[in-house]
This record gives structure tokens, C-alpha cells and sequence, in this order.
């Protein structure tokens, strides 16, 4: 179906060295895109590219970048652009999370945090997103979560949360401005999902224990799964999704429905 038919596109995956990141890279080639994926490791980066060509048989190649660093970013642009002659989709699924309750959080590792997972998200969509105006086309897909929209009771999430919630409301506001030009922005907001790195993180707080709790949680009773997000962030990136923009869709198992 040519709805879900990207075939002759390109895209760029920011944090694309693991997690939902590289979750939703494969999937990107396995619907016919073009992929370069970006992080600050290259030692990450091989590893990922290697793991998708195992999974998937797709070839893809990578750019050592620091989203935080602006000259980076734009020769990023530039590098995909003299890999695939122009840019058709960007996923932004870099950042991190540190947890401090709110009355010690130091001010270093907020700003960090920041820096990160929302002036980044930024700085991308400034020179990817001007690209795109440029051509009369282009998808930006932003990984958020539902903490940027439901607040949670255990203490240590005031970054994390704050972050998320500044994701969404640039989903909504480049939304807005780059709408004219054919360029769509949105985001999805997925709960806790175990990817390889949570998994270690599980563990330490009691493993099956832990998973049932969270499960319990939402309505579908289990874990999220990376695979869960893929599909909703493919639909944003495809022409099935043209008309959608500003919006952030939550793979959540129905968190946002009770929370």
C-alpha cells in the first residue's frame, strides 16, 4: 500500500544507537527508507548498524553527531544530504534521564538534561526543518512520553518530565509554523518500555516483580515493548499521515486514558 510505502525516501534517526531509536530505524528500512542513523558513539553506532543488518538485511549507513552542538548538526545535514541528495524525514529520539528528587537536583545535570532532550530537539528541526521547507515536504517525528503529559508520584522526575512536556508543546508549535510549507511535526509519547538499556534497570528494581507492577498499571496488563512504538512513529513518517501534524500519539498500553 503505498500509504505505508516509503520507498525512495530518506531519513535520519538522532539517537538512533539503540532503544526506541534504533527500534524505529529498522523499521523505517524494512518499509523501503533510506536510513543514516546519528549519535555521539561510533562504536554505537557500528553496533546498531550491524544489528539492523542482521535483523533486517538493510544497509544502512551513520554520522557521528552531537545534537547539542549546532556546527554539528548542520554538518550532519550536509553529509546526509551528500548521502541521499535531500532529507524527507528526521525522528528525534536522542536524550536521557536522570533521576533527583526535585529539592536536590543539581542545577548541572537539569541543564544537561535540557541541552539534551529539548534544545536539541531544537537546534534538528531549525536546519533539517528549514531543508524540508525548502523542498515542499518533509515528516518530523519527536520521541516524547506520556510524562509530558501525566505528571508521576514517585519523587526524581522533575527533569525528565519538564523536558518532555517542552517536546510537546515545539511538536505543537513547529507544527504550526512549518505547516505551510508541506512539512508535518509530531510526536509520540510512549510509557516505560523495555528496551536493552532498561532492561539492566529492571532488573536492579526487582525484575518480573517490577515488570508486573508497571503492567498492572495499564490497562493492556503488560510491558511496553519497543516494537510498540514503532508502528505509530512509521504511520507519522509515511504519506498515511499527511494530514496530521501537531499531534502526539501514545503508545502507552492506555496509561493516558486513566492517568
Amino acid at each position: 500500500m503505498k500509504l505505508f510505502d516509503l520507498t525512495g525516501k530518506s531519513a535520519v534517526v538522532v539517537g538512533g544507537a539503540g532503544g526506541l531509536g534504533q527500534a524505529i530505524a529498522q523499521g523505517l528500512c524494512e518499509i523501503g527508507a533510506n536510513v543514516m542513523i546519528t549519535s555521539r558513539n561510533e562504536d554505537s553506532l557500528k553496533r546498531a548498524q550491524s544489528e539492523i543488518k542482521d535483523a533486517c538485511g538493510a544497509d544502512i549507513c551513520y554520522g557521528v553527531c552531537d545534537a547539542t552542538d549546532e556546527a554539528q548538526v548542520e554538518a550532519l545535514l550536509e553529509l546526509a544530504i551528500s548521502k541521499f541528495g535531500k532529507v524527507d524525514i528526521l525522528v528525534n529520539a536522542q536524550g536521557f534521564n536522570k533521576k533527583h528528587n526535585a529539592d536536590e537536583f543539581p542545577m548541572d545535570v537539569f541543564r544537561s538534561m535540557l541541552e539534551a532532550n529539548i534544545v536539541s530537539v531544537m537546534m534538528t528541526s531549525k536546519h533539517f526543518g528549514k531543508h524540508m521547507m525548502q523542498n515542499g515536504y518533509g515528516k518530523i517525528v519527536n520521541l516524547s512520553s506520556v510524562r509530558g503529559k501525566v505528571a508521576t508520584k514517585a519523587p526524581g522526575n522533575a527533569g525528565y518530565c519538564t523536558t518532555k512536556g517542552a517536546v510537546d508543546m515545539l511538536t505543537k508549535s513547529l507544527a504550526a509554523e512549518f505547516g505551510p510549507s508541506g512539512v508535518t511535526v509530531n510526536a509520540i509519547g510512549p510509557t516505560v518500555t523495555e528496551t536493552p538499556m532498561m532492561t539492566s534497570i529492571i532488573e536492579m528494581r526487582g525484575g518480573d516483580t517490577y515488570r508486573k507492577n508497571l503492567a498492572d498499571g495499564l490497562p493492556m496488563r503488560r510491558m511496553a515493548m519497543p516494537e510498540d512504538s514503532v508502528g505509530a512513529a512509521l504511520f507519522l513518517c509515511c504519506p498515511a499521515s499527511d494530514f496530521v501534524t501537531g499531534n502526539i500519539i501514545y503508545p502507552d498500553g492506555g496509561l493516558t486514558a486513566i492517568g
